[in-house]
């Protein structure tokens, strides 16, 4: 109530929802899209994009200076607290950063390059780099700041490890320095934060209380959205958006997302598990990469399936991203027959069994996709034995590699193709170098390429590696890319918001009218 009191009379409640939840309130344990947008909420990074114009912005850090190429200097912000009340320092920032960098970390790809990290002054830190690196302000965004102390003090000096079922005290607590806390989260089932009284800045919403209830069933979300039962959808079903976009009390805003929705491949066991083909591997053959991807239809996917929320593409990343161009995104031609002899060439003529994983709560209609696409497999003689997972359990599992083909979707909080090609194609290995490679996929020479990607600075040379990468993973068919998604958030005509095309709330932005 004190809560409440402070802020007044116009402090409101904003109810919203989604079909999955956060899989962690660890902040370097598990790179999940939903989890970092909610956790910038509560946890704050160095710098942030602004939500308007997506340019990176001072957030804890009031200034940074390029002492050389490989040395950044940053000033941070004088007189911002935890929300325990400890003052933020350098020895957090410092923390913070190499905590980002551990082994069971999951955010390696955004210390991609970094050497170390050195404490100047209280209110000062140095980011050495092995060598020039040109996104490293954005790759910042996304490093949000932790308590070291704290951390120290409740065994959580080292992430979670998502993939196991081991629990710190950070998977559940926090101690952040953003303008929300979080009061009450009971996984799967509610998420209760308040507005922080000590908070540093100013924020523009009038929101006391945020509620977020994850809600795997598409009927109940859109259900309580009409009923007045909560104020936002983050994803509302496809079929259901002309009805919503004709209702009086609702409104709906459309995006085009950084993501793009695409399947991979176990290209590393000489033997796949749970295949009738024995002593090889076939997914290991180009060719029966390129027919699983010849027998995909995506106009129809997206005509009937994603009714009109997906762009069928042939590239690995989103039009906003560095790298992308015409012919990265030209697809190869749906063509069953060319499939079928494709297959036949590779000695697969009568077909194979194959495991297939999808998610069935974290993207657009993800589940009903891969039915689509399994039915569509079948024509050409391949069986599919299609497996479905919440998020939750569903990304541990792929990364222990126990998928043959699986779904992922894969958004670019750098604007950068840098930041998909390490994690994506990149050999597997340190430095978060295919760190979400699980299929394992590897060539030295897409290595090479991307390893000098990740020092060159000079604009043109830099767009022209990575756009012979993108055209790299296109030959080699190491995934197979299907749409980037087109994101409609669905609300009550009272709530104001602003789009963002990762796909994140903002919600020092979030007004209830």
């Amino acid at each position: 109530m004190a809560m409440l009191a402070m802020v007044g009379a116009h402090a409101k409640t904003f109810k919203w929802t989604s079909a999955s939840d956060i899989p962690t309130w660890d902040i370097h344990s598990q790179n999940n899209a939903l989890a970092n947008g909610i956790h910038a909420s509560v946890y704050e990074s160095l710098v942030y994009y602004n939500s308007r114009t997506f340019k990176a912005e001072p957030m804890l850090a009031t200034a940074w200076a390029e002492v050389s190429p490989t040395q950044l200097r940053i000033t941070l912000r004088s007189g911002v607290k935890f929300h325990d009340g400890s003052a933020f320092t350098a020895d957090d920032a410092v923390f913070s950063l190499q905590r980002a960098m551990a082994p069971t970390s999951n955010f390696t790809p955004y210390i991609q390059g970094f050497d170390r990290i050195v404490k100047v002054d209280g209110n000062t830190i140095d980011i050495f780099t092995k060598g020039p690196n040109p996104v490293l302000l954005n790759q910042l965004t996304e490093l949000r700041m932790m308590s070291k102390t704290w951390a120290e003090k409740n065994n959580s000096v080292a992430p979670k490890d998502i993939k196991t079922k081991d629990e710190n005290f950070a998977h559940r607590n926090t101690n952040g320095t953003g303008p929300f806390m979080l009061k009450e989260w009971v996984q799967d089932q509610k998420m209760v934060l308040v507005r922080n009284p000590n908070w540093w800045g100013k924020a523009d919403t009038n929101v006391s209380e945020v509620v977020y209830t994850p809600v795997k069933a598409t009927a109940t979300r859109m259900a309580a959205l009409l009923s007045g039962e909560v104020d936002f959808v983050l994803d509302p079903s496809p079929q259901d958006l002309p009805r919503l976009r004709q209702d009086g009390a609702l409104k709906v805003v459309d995006g085009v997302e950084n993501r793009t929705i695409f399947f991979g491949m176990d290209q590393h066991r000489d033997e796949l598990v749970g295949s009738n083909v024995k002593g090889k591997n076939p997914l290991k053959d180009v060719r029966v990469r390129m027919a699983l991807y010849q027998s995909i239809d995506t106009n129809a996917i997206s005509r009937v399936t994603l009714r009109g929320l997906g762009q069928p593409t042939g590239a690995l990343v989103a039009p906003q991203v560095a790298g992308w161009s015409d012919s990265v995104h030209r697809r190869h031609p749906y063509d069953a027959a060319a499939a079928q002899k494709l297959l036949a060439d590779a000695g697969y003529g009568e077909g194979f069994e194959v495991d297939f994983a999808c998610p069935n709560n974290r993207y657009i209609n993800d589940e009903a996709i891969c039915q689509a696409v399994a039915a569509m497999w079948a024509r050409i003689g391949v069986k599919a034995k299609l497996r479905t997972q919440p998020l939750s359990t569903y990304f541990p599992m792929i990364q222990r590699y126990e998928a043959s083909i699986y779904m992922l979707g894969w958004g670019v909080p750098t604007f950068d193709a840098l930041y998909s090609l390490q994690s994506l194609v990149r050999t597997v290995g340190p430095g978060g170098d295919g760190n979400y490679n699980v299929g394992r996929y590897s060539n030295p020479k897409m290595d090479q390429i991307v390893d000098r990607a990740k020092t060159e600075t000079d604009p043109l040379i830099r767009k022209r590696l990575l756009t012979e990468a993108l055209e790299l993973q296109n030959t080699d068919v190491a995934h197979i890319p299907l749409h980037n998604q087109i994101i409609p958030w669905a609300m009550k005509k009272n709530i104001e918001v602003v789009h963002r095309a990762d796909n994140r709330l903002d919600m020092r932005l979030v007004k209830v009218n």
